[in-house]
Order: structure tokens, then sequence, then C-alpha cells
């Protein structure tokens, strides 16, 4: 059932016209980008989506018309995770009956419950759709942990529950003692912007959800990695590194994507929505700085003119 979920899969960053609207236009040569640079699979309204900007609204428009336009070339996975059980099941209804493939859900995260609360979540979530959950592990957002006995369980006593990104730091020990305990029941993929990518494959993770402006250089360091050649592997992430390291910064990751991807030409425009922060001046000096050296799909114009 979870064969299809393997490789890169980064999260759709949601580009946004000078105002603040959706732009379509550049969402949908978006999503033929990623594809086109190798994509197993696309994320929808994960952090670097800024999901938590948009209306329920703008979420199932935006869900139609990326679906509409995948056609069916790789799995799309829907973040439907709600600070209210009734609510996210009726947002996992929907995602499954605009053709998701699977679903990402972030546990309740406003009012915290315990690990039964936790489980009569997913539980709920599980008996409402006929389609895969991606449990994501993301304490550092969250601050609601699930430890790996716990998400174990979870696998092994409700039927949808099939998939797990590991966002808890050490990401690399977790995946090992999850891959121990629910054996083939879990499928695992990494995430924190890949920041221990090749570490979290070897320990069992089959997957990757990074931004989506260096899908080109996960899917080489994936490719070189499940060839063997995990010194090419290894040298290709640590090309890429200091630029996955200036994504991290809380808030700005966002506007350093969106940066890359504009002067590529493949959106239009780096508007965030608050209160996702903006890069300023010398940000954007130091962001040219890093990828100067670097051959991607991202780096400028030059290497790939789209609007």
């Amino acid at each position: 059932m979870t064969e299809k979920f393997r490789g890169v899969f980064p999260i759709v960053n949601t580009p946004f016209h000078d105002d603040g609207s959706i732009d379509f236009e550049s969402q949908l040569r978006l999503v033929n980008f990623l594809i086109e640079s190798g994509a197993h699979g696309l994320g929808l309204f994960g952090n670097a989506s800024e999901g938590y900007t948009l209306s329920g609204s703008e979420r199932a428009e935006l869900t139609k018309r990326i679906i509409a336009e995948v056609k069916g070339r790789v799995p799309v996975i829907v973040s439907t995770g709600h600070t209210g059980t009734d609510v996210a099941v009726a947002m996992s209804r929907e995602a499954e009956n605009a053709g998701a493939d699977a679903l990402m859900v972030l546990p309740p995260y406003y009012l915290r419950p315990d690990a039964e609360g936790v489980f009569h979540y997913f539980r709920a979530i599980s008996d409402a759709v006929k389609i895969p959950i991606m449990v994501q592990d993301a304490p550092l957002m969250t601050q609601v942990p699930m430890g790996s006995a716990f998400l174990a369980r979870m696998a092994r006593e409700l039927e949808q529950v099939r998939l797990v990104k590991v966002e808890a730091p050490p990401t690399a020990p977790k995946i090992s003692e999850l891959h121990e305990l629910a054996k083939d029941s879990l499928t695992i993929f990494g995430g924190l912007n890949g920041q221990f990518f090749i570490e979290e494959m070897q320990r069992g993770s089959v997957g990757i959800m990074p931004g989506s402006d260096m899908t080109d250089a996960f899917v080489r360091i994936w490719n070189f990695f499940q060839s063997g050649n995990i010194k090419e592997a290894r040298a290709e992430f640590t090309r890429f590194l200091p630029l996955m390291r200036y994504e991290l910064q809380p808030g700005l990751g966002v506007s350093v994507m969106k940066n890359n991807l504009r002067d590529a030409g493949i959106i239009a425009s780096t508007r965030v929505r608050h209160p996702t922060r903006t890069l300023d001046a010398t940000g954007i000096c130091e962001l040219k700085e890093l990828r100067s050296e670097l051959d991607f799909a991202c780096n400028g114009l030059s290497k790939r003119s789209r609007i």
C-alpha cells in the first residue's frame, strides 16, 4: 500500500502575488518544475507551504488545481492536521475526496492532550478515511512528544497509520528505534530540510520532504545513495549543506526558498504571508553568496528561465 511513497517528496511552496493573494499560475509552474526536477512525490500545506496562513477555501482550491495538474504522475500527500479532532477528520475526508494519495497529520498542538488523547485523535482520522496517514512527528513545532513505542503502537492498531515523518531530533537514532520496533508496518521519512538525510537513509528512512528549491540536488543525493555510491552522495550533500543550514533559520526558511525560486524564474514573487518573515537586504546578499558556487536548477535565470 505504501510502496509508492519512497524518495524525494518536496513540500510545495505556495506562491503569492505582491498583494498577498495566491498566484495560481506560478503555483502550477512550480508543480511542473518539481516533477521535471525528478521529485518522486509532492507534499502540500506543510510549513514550507505556509499552510498555517491559508484559509480552508484556499486550501481546497489549491488541492483541486494541483492534483488536476499532477495528473497522477507522482503521489500527492496533503497535510490535514488541526487543533480540533473533528476539523482534522473533516479536512482529511475532503483531501481524500479531492484525490490525495495520503495524508500528513500533525497531532493537536493547542490544547495538547496526553498520549491516549493523541491516540484518540489519530484513530478518529484513521477510521474516517481509506488512504494512508503519515504521522508528522515534529515536537520542536508542536511541543507534543511521541515516542518510538507510541508510534509503533499506532502503526499496529490503527489501520491507516502507515507512514511517519521523523522530525524529532536527534532524528537518526529515533529512525533506528522505529525501524526496529515497527519493522515493515511503518514507512519512515525524514524531515527538517534534510540536514541528516544520509544518516537517516542509512538507518532505514526511505524518503525526505524538504522545501521546493533544492529538489534536483536532493534527487541526485538519493540516486547516488540508492545505487550504492555513498561517497558521491555524501560529497553532493556536503556541497549543499551550507544552504540547507541557512534555510533552517526559524521563520526565514520559506523566504530563502522563494528567493531561490523567483531568481530561477519559477515563481513571480517572493511574497510571504505574516507571520512568516522576509529576508532583509543583507540576507539576500548572503543567500546569493551561498548560491554562487552551486550548480542547481534554482541558481539563477542563467540556469533555467521559466517566466
